[in-house]
């Protein structure tokens, strides 16, 4: 099961304005008719079912939406481009490459948008005013968003069962479901979370059997991050003992496993919890009795029980007793705690102010109007370009590049457009 992926999400380029004049019979001044270009398409991941992990993004890492459609003449604005739905499994938590969390994707259907496609450039019909008759230019398309992402999967389970290597966590899973993960008499059987359900009374319970804990695991050994936050999402923990390797081994292999799981998420150990003491069909009544003195010696949680995966032993009072505190932890859930609903990323805000900072022999201006304005105009038209100068005077870039300084000749630098100061 592959459980953690990066990707690159682009949105479409939007489509460039139309630069047209109308032509009709008896019409010999129609005037400007270049229609907008259409905005590019967006990058939107998808939570479902269908997909149970991230194995499809091993070898397809670029996600790249369909470029908005160009103005055409007689004002007829371009075609939108289409979104590019991409399917995560449910579970899904998705950051930038700086880990900044964007989204927590835990219902089936929940989409979360990762990469705004680009605003389309108005056609010259826009330009039209009462000294500019018949403009000449219009504008480009903008590049969509542009962004790394690092998708992990944390599954969804109501229980979630812990243990060292060998503690019979797999077999106890087989055994309380119809799942069948893989089972032998040696240590790290278990490479990756399984899951199984539980049917009961109260509703189906999501049982995952998460691949033996070591110490040290909560700072990576054994796969120990990875493993561990499959835990995150778990609603009880069940610890797993192994009964077989006898009563001094059960409270260094409770310790240790505590231990791992509070230094990963301290507050892991204030979920409702049950100990199992497995394997018991390889203890003698002297042994059981110990186990069940063991048990009742624990403080830190009110259930513990001995059970046998072999024999089935113990595992009907273990269903009941993760039915009674799977349902009273969805009902203390209930109404507290908001469902997690998807981060949009923040939008392009239209501030008209602008900053300017000195680099080196240039002066950069930080404004983002002023540089989406630039990244549409067609600086190679004289009429866009001269436009362009009318917006930045009536902006009062111009001035504000005095008082910072700037003389004729200076470097001026405007997002990726460089110009020479006049």
């Amino acid at each position: 099961m592959l459980d953690r992926a990066t990707i690159c999400v682009r949105g479409g380029r939007g489509g460039n304005g139309g630069m047209s004049f109308r032509r009709e019979k008896y019409v010999p001044k129609g005037g400007p008719d270049g229609g907008d270009g259409a905005p590019g398409g967006d990058v939107v991941l998808v939570a479902t079912r269908q997909v149970h992990d991230l194995s499809h993004f091993r070898h397809k890492h670029h996600f790249r939406a369909a470029n908005g459609g160009a103005g055409r003449g007689g004002n007829r604005r371009g075609a939108d481009g289409p979104e590019l739905l991409v399917e995560v499994p449910v579970g899904t938590e998705v950051r930038t490459q700086e880990g900044e969390v964007l989204g927590d994707l835990v219902r089936e259907g929940q989409r979360l948008l990762v990469a705004r496609g680009g605003e389309g450039g108005r056609g010259n019909v826009n330009f039209k005013s009462s000294t500019r008759q018949a403009p000449r230019f219009a504008e480009k398309g903008l590049e969509g968003e542009e962004l790394w992402l690092t998708l992990s999967l944390k599954l969804l389970a109501d229980v979630g069962l812990v243990g060292l290597p060998n503690a019979g966590k797999s077999s106890l899973l087989a055994a309380l479901t119809r799942a069948k993960p893989k089972v032998a008499a040696y240590p790290f059987t278990t490479l990756e979370p399984n899951l199984g359900v539980l049917p009961l009374d109260e509703g189906p319970v999501v049982l995952a059997d998460i691949p033996g804990l070591i110490e040290g695991a909560s700072e990576g050994a054994g796969l120990g991050h990875r493993f561990l936050a499959h835990i995150e999402r778990t609603a009880v923990v069940v610890y797993v003992l192994d009964g077989g390797v006898g009563p001094d081994a059960w409270p260094v292999a409770l310790r240790t496993v505590r231990a791992e799981l509070g230094a990963f998420r301290a507050e892991l150990l204030e979920r409702p919890s049950l100990v199992v003491v497995n394997k018991a069909d390889l203890l003698d009544a002297a042994a059981l009795a110990e186990a069940t003195a063991f048990l009742d010696t624990l403080e830190w949680t009110a259930d513990g029980i001995v059970t046998s995966a072999e024999d089935g032993s113990g595992l009907d009072d273990l269903a009941g007793r993760l039915g009674a505190l799977v349902s009273e932890a969805r009902t203390a859930s209930t109404g507290a705690v908001a469902e997690p609903a998807a981060v949009l990323r923040p939008g392009s805000d239209r501030l008209e102010a602008f900053t300017i900072d000195r680099r080196d022999d240039a002066y950069v201006v930080h404004g983002r109007q002023l540089e989406r304005l630039f990244a549409k105009a067609d600086l190679d038209n004289e009429d866009a370009v001269a436009y362009l100068q009318e917006v930045v005077e009536r902006a009062g870039l111009n001035d504000a590049l005095r008082r910072a300084g700037a003389v004729p000749g200076d470097t001026v630098i405007v997002g990726e457009s460089e110009f020479e100061f006049a």
